[in-house]
């Protein structure tokens, strides 16, 4: 089990654990010494990285991909850390994992997206961690499910451990084209909302997939008041392991935060907040208008629901689906909404018109 750290090492996490942002990152996978230890020593000359990242286990989709190299490369990570003073951590997915990762001294460890998913595994994982005060991070399950993410939280919080830390990934949906994995900002943004004082970091590089829309996702999860960033660096990534699209080296690393707008959740500033206020009223206004016209619709949705009823029509009527639709893109083309936003706020309100009518034709 973990040795008990010494007074500036406790010092040197918590530090890490309260920098906003903080940084993250090192290799997908750890490869060789050289790989990892040369990797590391360029992520510290950047200045930039709070901690290090490196997969020793990689749970994969499929057999016979590289699934890590194992815990022997738990002692290459100890020597990267002594060497460049840069805390470490690493993914855990079982008790045997999380006891080898403590012994050698892994300051941070993190759950990954395939465990989250399993709440057996989680407790496992929980149950490790007992009598042990390491921060922990924990990635969104694959599936777009909320509670599955809050209640590995919920596991991880009852083993006693008081410093956990959110992981936005993005998650497993189909026909998502544009993503490895498809960010659905507002998860995160809801998890967050449930979690107001836990570190939330975004994590660009399963997000995207690809290096060439990194940065993208990274300026908006700043955008969005993320609290870090774990990005994927490898000194070599095209020759990478594992995931070799998604790295970027530690130069064009550092070229990247450089190139971040960093932004504030707040400002001193008495007229910012005059003007601010002002604006939030007029959308507290209209926010009322929409919500009383909303009701209006509803009625409406409902009146239609007792003359199908009557006549034994079908609620959903599909051509007047599609006009509605292709009158709406129309007009949203006219006023700079993007049919995106249009289609799913149609949706929603399509779903909730359903829902009454089928209250109102079937009791």
């Amino acid at each position: 089990m973990q040795t008990t750290p010494t007074a500036t090492a406790a010092s040197l996490i918590t530090d890490k654990w309260e920098k906003r942002p903080l940084l993250i990152s090192g290799p997908c996978s750890a490869e060789t010494e050289e790989q990892l230890v040369t990797t590391a020593q360029q992520l510290a000359a950047t200045g930039k990285v709070d901690v290090l990242r490196a997969g020793i286990w990689k749970p994969r989709t499929k057999p016979g991909m590289f699934e890590g190299i194992g815990a022997k490369g738990l002692p290459w990570l100890q020597q990267a850390r002594k060497l460049t003073g840069i805390p470490t951590t690493v993914e855990v997915a079982t008790g045997k994992q999380v006891q080898d990762a403590l012994t050698f001294d892994v300051d941070m460890l993190w759950i990954g997206a395939r465990t989250t998913v399993n709440p057996f595994s989680v407790q496992e994982v929980a149950d490790a961690l007992r009598g042990v005060q390491v921060p922990v991070f924990i990635k969104n399950p694959i599936n777009p499910d909320l509670e599955l993410w809050g209640g590995a939280v919920e596991r991880v919080a009852r083993a006693g451990i008081s410093r956990i830390g959110l992981i936005h990934r993005g998650f497993s949906s189909y026909g998502n084209t544009e993503f490895r994995n498809a960010p659905m900002w507002h998860l995160a943004i809801e998890m967050k909302r449930r979690h107001p004082e836990m570190l939330m970091v975004n994590d660009p590089s399963h997000i995207c997939g690809r290096r060439d829309i990194l940065l993208d996702v990274a300026q908006k999860a700043m955008d969005l008041d993320f609290d870090g960033l774990m990005i994927e660096s490898h000194l070599d990534p095209d020759n990478a392991w594992s995931d070799a699209k998604q790295q970027v080296t530690p130069a064009r690393l550092a070229e990247m935060f450089d190139n971040i707008k960093w932004r504030h959740e707040d400002v001193a500033s008495e007229s910012f907040h005059m003007a601010l206020d002002k604006l939030r009223e007029q959308i507290n206004h209209v926010d009322d208008e929409l919500l009383d016209l909303l009701a209006q619709r509803m009625r409406i949705a409902e009146k239609i629901g007792e003359y199908k009823r009557n006549n034994a029509v079908t609620i959903l009527q599909t051509n007047r689906w599609n006009q509605v639709l292709e009158k709406s893109f129309g007009k949203a083309d006219k006023l700079g909404l993007s049919r995106e936003f249009v289609t799913r706020y149609l949706d929603a309100v399509h779903m909730e018109s359903i829902n009454r009518q089928n209250r109102v034709m079937n009791g």
